[in-house]
């Protein structure tokens, strides 16, 4: 769908915007993330990109930056400019007043109310329209929203840490720490980017951890709004063990517990009570229903989920086929073969039941090495 005319010039701006959207990854969510490049012959104008849900759009701070010399100019956005009335006016209605001649489109939107729409009311006012110019890097930004908006699910990360033995702990659950310090720290922005973190009520038991983003420092060129919104964190906890004191629900932001129990039992009155919110789901095994859960998440507007659970939940999410991408951070260490696995798989028999991943990036981390995985689908 992109138009021959795109040149090299093209290329440079739409890097140019793809970078300023990045500038929103831990704060735009529910919405995605969108830079904009306003040029007016071979001179930048205007520039800017979407910081919060309910604040301006990436083209509306560009056009405001450009002032009368958005007429004429070429936009360059990463993402189609909405055609909707939502907390804030339609985009494509103001680039149209604002007089720019050419619209550069990195990708369509998937959202049902978009979807071309905001395309189309552009060439309706005579400009001249491209779409589909690096389109790879800016459905890598908005992973979560894009598989929410086409599948109606989040999407769905999971993070691991483990030894080069693959345990996750001793036998005794003595895991405090495996890894360094850098990579618990590159967990902290996996928490920030996410919309919920999901974890099970065994981890909660053993660890009572508050699973908050707790950043010394956000501030920066490269990240310049701080991300205040805490991901909503999930306890799936099938028969509400949960103490109403844990500091996953006394902590920052909002908790909710996933659970196969009636909403009105006593245990729920108390954790309501407590300051969380309960969801009754389907049972699956023995706990609930994962692709129900992920369900609910979206329509809670959810668009990125991170797993951080023990071997049995973390299990659960993959047999079930339900995760997009692997986070594991592996130590130089080893702890021998009583320790813990990483994962509680059922049974594989042959090679031909394995379950295969490939690479998307591996980088050290301080001490440690940071792999990132994806499924292996079969042509």
């Amino acid at each position: 769908m992109i138009a021959d005319a795109c040149t090299d010039a093209d290329r440079e701006y739409m890097q140019r915007a793809l970078t300023l959207a990045a500038r929103g990854l831990y704060t735009t969510d529910p919405n995605p993330r969108v830079g904009c490049v306003l040029v007016a012959g071979e001179q930048v104008v205007g520039e800017g990109f979407h910081q919060r849900a309910g604040e301006p759009h990436a083209e509306r701070h560009a056009l405001a930056q450009a002032g009368d010399r958005a007429r004429g100019a070429t936009c360059y956005v990463t993402l189609e400019p909405c055609a909707h009335t939502g907390r804030t006016g339609p985009c494509a209605e103001a680039l149209v007043a604002a007089g720019v001649s050419r619209v550069v489109a990195a990708m369509q939107d998937p959202h049902d109310k978009v979807a071309g729409k905001g395309l189309e009311r552009l060439r309706a006012a005579g400009i001249d329209v491209a779409c589909g110019l690096m389109e790879a890097q800016a459905r890598a930004l908005n992973p979560g929203f894009i598989r929410r908006m086409e599948t109606g699910r989040p999407f769905v990360r999971v993070k691991l840490a483990m030894s080069l033995d693959g345990r996750t702990a001793m036998a005794s659950g003595e895991s405090k720490w495996i890894t360094g310090a850098e990579a618990r720290e590159q967990v902290q922005f996996l928490r920030a980017r996410s919309s919920a973190i999901v974890t099970g009520v065994g981890t909660v038991l053993a660890d009572d951890p508050a699973m908050t983003v707790r950043p010394d420092q956000w501030r920066s060129a490269e990240y310049p709004v701080d991300p205040v919104r805490q991901p909503l964190r999930v306890v799936l906890d099938r028969s509400l063990r949960t103490p109403p004191g844990a500091n996953i629900i006394s902590g920052p932001g909002e908790t909710l517990l996933a659970t196969g129990m009636a909403k009105d039992s006593a245990s729920a009155a108390a954790l309501a009570a407590a300051g969380a919110q309960v969801v009754q789901l389907p049972a699956s095994g023995s706990g609930v229903d994962l692709a129900q859960l992920l369900v609910e998440l979206a329509a809670r507007e959810c668009n990125e989920v991170l797993v951080e659970a023990g071997p049995t939940l973390a299990a659960a999410f993959v047999s079930d086929d339900l995760v997009d991408e692997l986070v594991v951070f592996m130590a130089p260490a080893l702890l021998g073969s009583n320790a813990r696995p990483l994962m509680l798989l059922d049974q594989l028999d042959t090679m031909a039941d394995r379950i295969t991943w490939q690479f998307a990036d591996v980088a050290r981390v301080g001490n440690d090495v940071c792999l990132t995985l994806t499924r292996a689908r079969q042509a």
